[in-house]
């Protein structure tokens, strides 16, 4: 437990401030939902823009953040030249992508489905071209061990974006309609859901002032370390390309799947319901911009594979305890949305399931990592985005977006199981299953009891489903001999002394 220690340290940092990120960027969804009306698809132009964006990272970074970790703890490697040598190439390969795409404008719009508006398509260019180059100095803030401003400006980032979209769907349009000469010089209300990529881009900009720090450097360019760092990360590559998809293929398709009249109106609910789903998302992210430096600096432990197990049990263990939380309290949290887009809660189990999935399939992968055998990661997510992509096809035109988050399950799931199996083969880690399939299925069957049994009244209805979330917090706390711990904590320690939990 030990050298479990900084891992839980970083990760309540990291995680802290993701969730407290996360949370406040829901602040943006109700707003988005109330000023975008269903009929409007302007919250599905969202989800699809932003599906393409989130693709064109993971591209224009082509694994060079997980690269860059492996290399940089490497004897025999100088780290500022990994450094240097990284951020260069990442640099250099986004300004390429932005004037492409800028020379290629309304052929790139058309093809995507946004001719009448390619202003988007130019502005989201810039912002992903930005966000890849900031990966990798947010990568050395991690390598540093240097959370607090990692955490500081991913949170500036959220705080600023939040404002400014209150201030540009909010305020001036309220001001607008009664000083219309005035603040039209601001704000033109023709330019509507445009307004969300403008402001990304002013944000995203802003940030990489805050990096001066860490581009004041001395840059060299090692050719033959590129070499071998593309030679790791292409896998990676094609690995983070297959997970992406396996994240947003069912967003970029459906509009060219489902009925094209209705296609942006039932994307937006879809993906607005999706976003309470959001919550195990935060917590793989959190855990991972933790583990992955932890991992790469323990790889020669002798001990470090019971360590892996442990950490991946005790993932397992606390997104179950998310999932029930979200489930149980989801007429509560179902208030993030407007009202327009509840038909799509339905959604919302299944598609924290499949991100338990890829969490755990996130996990699983690091075998291959520290053998270097990134391949393996670029078969497993590869076959787990073709499941998905045939499930999306085939069941779309008639299912609509259930499909959508079907697919989520069947790609992740195979991916997992793929990843477990074959390295239990080539790495083998004992870790605890029965544990953890003690949790999955009381997981479900609360789960269960949450969506089966109806109460009338509101009121009894949360206060039962808060009973099963606690039920099934006091399981783990039991099982895992946590009284100590919280024993330790005032008023909280002496109730549990009353209650018999040593």
């Amino acid at each position: 437990m030990g050298k479990l220690g900084g891992l839980a340290k970083d990760t309540a940092i990291y995680g802290l401030s993701s969730i407290i990120g996360r949370f406040l960027n829901y602040l943006l969804v109700p707003l988005y939902t109330a000023k975008l009306s269903v009929e409007s698809g302007g919250y599905g132009v969202i989800t699809n823009v932003y599906s393409y964006t989130a693709l064109m990272l993971v591209i224009l970074t082509f694994g060079m953040e997980t690269t860059f970790f492996r290399f940089a703890n490497k004897d025999d490697e100088n780290p500022r030249t990994v450094y240097s040598t990284t951020l260069l190439t990442v640099g250099l390969v986004g300004l390429a992508f932005v004037l492409l795409v800028l020379g290629f404008l309304p052929q790139v719009a058309q093809a995507m489905g946004y001719e009448d508006h390619p202003e988007y398509v130019g502005v989201m260019a810039v912002v992903v071209a930005l966000d890849a180059f900031q990966a990798i100095p947010f990568a050395y803030l991690r390598y540093k061990h240097k959370p607090i401003k990692f955490a500081s400006l991913k949170l500036l980032f959220i705080f600023l974006n939040i404002a400014l979209n209150l201030l540009y769907f909010v305020a001036l349009p309220a001001l607008y309609k009664e000083y219309p000469d005035v603040v039209g010089r601001v704000y033109d209300p023709t330019i509507g859901v445009g307004y969300a990529f403008f402001m990304n881009l002013v944000c995203t900009s802003l940030i990489t002032f805050f990096f001066i720090p860490e581009l004041k450097i001395r840059y060299s360019f090692d050719r033959a370390l590129l070499m071998r760092m593309l030679r790791y990360s292409w896998p990676i590559l094609v690995l983070g390309i297959a997970g992406i998809l396996n994240q947003t293929a069912d967003k970029i398709l459906f509009p060219f799947l489902y009925d094209p009249e209705t296609a942006k109106s039932q994307l937006g609910i879809y993906g607005a319901a999706s976003k309470i789903a959001m919550i195990m998302a935060m917590i793989t992210q959190a855990f991972r911009y933790a583990y992955e430096p932890f991992v790469f600096g323990r790889s020669k432990d002798k001990d470090n594979r019971e360590t892996y197990a442990q950490a991946m049990k005790y993932f397992v263990i606390f997104t179950l305890l998310a999932y029930v939380a979200v489930v149980a309290w989801l007429p509560v949290l179902k208030y993030i949305i407007a009202s327009d887009y509840w038909s799509g809660l339905k959604v919302v189990p299944i598609v924290m399931a499949a991100e338990i999935m890829m969490g755990i399939y996130f996990n699983l992968s690091f075998w291959y990592k520290l053998i270097d055998k990134t391949i393996w990661g670029a078969w497993f997510s590869g076959i787990g985005c073709v499941v998905l992509v045939a499930v999306n096809i085939l069941f779309v035109p008639q299912y609509g977006y259930m499909a959508c988050a079907w697919a989520g399950c069947a790609g992740y799931g195979t991916a997992m199981l793929l990843s477990y199996f074959v390295g239990q083969k080539y790495y083998p880690i004992r870790y605890p299953l029965r544990d953890m399939m003690v949790y999955v299925l009381l997981a479900a069957l609360l789960t269960a009891g949450c969506l089966l049994i109806m109460v009338e009244n509101r009121w009894l209805s949360l206060a039962y489903r808060t009973f099963l979330l606690l039920l099934f917090a006091g399981v783990i706390v039991r099982r895992e001999r946590m009284g100590a711990m919280f024993a330790r904590l005032p008023i909280v320690g002496s109730m549990l002394r009353k209650m018999g939990v040593k």
